[in-house]
Order: structure tokens, then C-alpha cells, then sequence
């Protein structure tokens, strides 16, 4: 398959459980994202949460229009506050943009793969609620892990064909169902002889720290983007490795990532 085609899947399969993260962690009300599943000129949307329809669903944005297209264009975040009034991009889509969807403040941000940019992460509010720096910050954070998920699996792994255990273990990370992920654990956990083994319940704001940990954010930077104290993030350092079993944060995030929780 060619990678740029593989790229917009994976983004497609991944990118639901990133949008529910990045909504339930920063309380944006609308967010939606694709890949450029035929050109890299061209992005077609495919998951949305939060909106009023499915306008968007399926909408193809060419490269400089709109807000999405600034940013492949641009291959850089754009933000808008006022999306109808803003001379800054082009105004095709205000028909599902503003009139359907009565977006106001928009964000975009490139989810780059390598060296190029293969989707767009969006994020919008309504009735003229800003879309705060902390929010895009959050938002940045959602599309640099979206973008390293890709990779890893764009990374050929000859051994998933051997190993049928790996294989699943690999489907686990990737869905973004949280009752489908439990079910596919405990079977993981049953072929693997570990039924016995106590299933690892993280607390969301354990998980959230742990992500941030994936892609290198200090404690300081943790607690900035999610809103906490140094202290407090800490302690949900803590008590994720004492759970997962671990010594460190870098092995918690490895422990985190083979029960299917990240």
C-alpha cells in the first residue's frame, strides 16, 4: 500500500480516540479532522464529535481554502476568532462551517508524518467563545502523538506476523472504544495464561499525564497544559506507575501502552 495512502487510514482509525481525549481535556466543544487520503493538496474530513450534523463528514478542502487549507498550504497552525468575518481565508465553506455548524472560533494544525503534512486537527467553538492558548497547546500535544502513533505504524514489524499475541495486542492500542479495548484485554489476557492477572484501572487525568509523558513533556509542561501544579502532576505520576507496576515514568508509558490504555 502506498504510505501516503496508509497514513490517511491509520490517521482515520486513530484519530477518534485523540478528538474525544483532546474534547474531554479541554472542553472545546467541536472537534473534527481527516487525512489527504488521495493528494497531498487535498484533505478529505472523516471524524467529527460535537457537531450538529454531518456536513463536514466527507468534505474535501483543497489546499489554501478555507482554514484546513491554510494549514496544508501553510504546513503550519492557523487560528481564526471569528471565522464569517475574518479576510484571512478563503469563505466556500461558510455554508456547513457558519450557517450548519455556527462556528465562531476555529483552530487547525498540520498532524505532520515524516517530513509532510498528511491531515489536519481542527477544534472550534460557538456564539464567540475563544478558543484559549491552553486549548491549543492541548490540541498540539493531541496531533504530535496522533502523528508519532502513525509512524509507529507505518514501521514495518515483521514479528506482528509471527506472533498473533503481538497482533492483538497492537489492534488494542489502536481502538479508540473504551468498552471494545476491555473486552480485547481480557481475551489478550486469557490466550496469554494471565486471566488472573488484575486488569489496571488508570484514572483520566493519570492517563492524560502519562500521554504528554509519551511525547516528552516535563512535569513542568505537564502541569501547564493540563491546568495542575508541578506537585499535583506528580502525583498522578505516581500512583500511574505504582499501578502499572513499574519503577519510572518512561517504563509506566511502556506498561500503559501494552494493556491498550494509551
Amino acid at each position: 500500500m502506498d504510505d501516503d495512502v496508509a497514513a490517511a487510514e491509520w490517521i482515520d482509525r486513530l484519530l477518534p480516540e485523540r478528538l474525544r481525549w483532546l474534547a474531554r481535556s479541554t472542553g472545546i466543544p467541536v472537534v473534527f479532522g481527516g487525512g489527504t487520503s488521495t493528494t497531498p493538496e487535498r484533505l478529505v474530513i472523516g471524524r467529527l464529535r460535537g457537531t450538529f450534523g454531518t456536513g463536514l463528514r466527507g468534505l474535501e478542502v483543497g489546499s489554501g481554502s478555507g482554514l484546513g487549507g491554510r494549514v496544508l498550504r501553510d504546513r503550519a497552525a492557523h487560528r481564526v476568532e471569528d471565522y464569517a468575518r475574518t479576510a484571512d481565508i478563503t469563505h466556500e465553506y461558510d455554508p456547513i462551517v457558519v450557517s450548519q455548524e455556527r462556528l465562531t472560533s476555529v483552530f487547525a494544525l498540520p498532524i505532520t508524518i515524516g517530513e509532510s503534512v498528511r491531515g489536519v486537527l481542527y477544534g472550534a467553538a460557538r456564539d464567540h467563545r475563544p478558543v484559549g492558548d491552553r486549548a491549543l497547546r492541548t490540541a498540539e500535544v493531541a496531533a504530535a502523538q496522533l502523528a508519532r502513533d502513525v509512524e509507529e505504524r507505518l514501521r514495518p514489524d515483521p514479528g506482528l506476523a509471527d506472533d498473533p499475541l503481538a497482533e492483538l495486542a497492537a489492534v488494542i492500542a489502536e481502538t479508540g472504544d473504551d468498552a471494545l479495548r476491555a473486552r480485547l484485554t481480557r481475551i489478550h489476557r486469557r490466550l496469554a495464561g494471565d486471566d488472573a492477572a488484575p486488569a489496571v484501572t488508570l484514572a483520566p487525568r493519570e492517563l492524560e499525564a502519562l500521554r504528554l509523558v509519551e511525547i516528552g513533556a516535563s512535569n513542568v509542561e505537564i502541569a501547564a497544559r493540563l491546568g495542575l501544579s508541578p506537585e499535583t502532576v506528580k502525583t498522578y505520576l505516581r500512583n500511574a506507575t505504582r499501578k502499572l507496576g513499574v519503577r519510572n515514568r518512561t517504563a509506566a508509558v511502556h506498561e500503559a501502552r501494552k494493556a491498550g490504555l494509551l
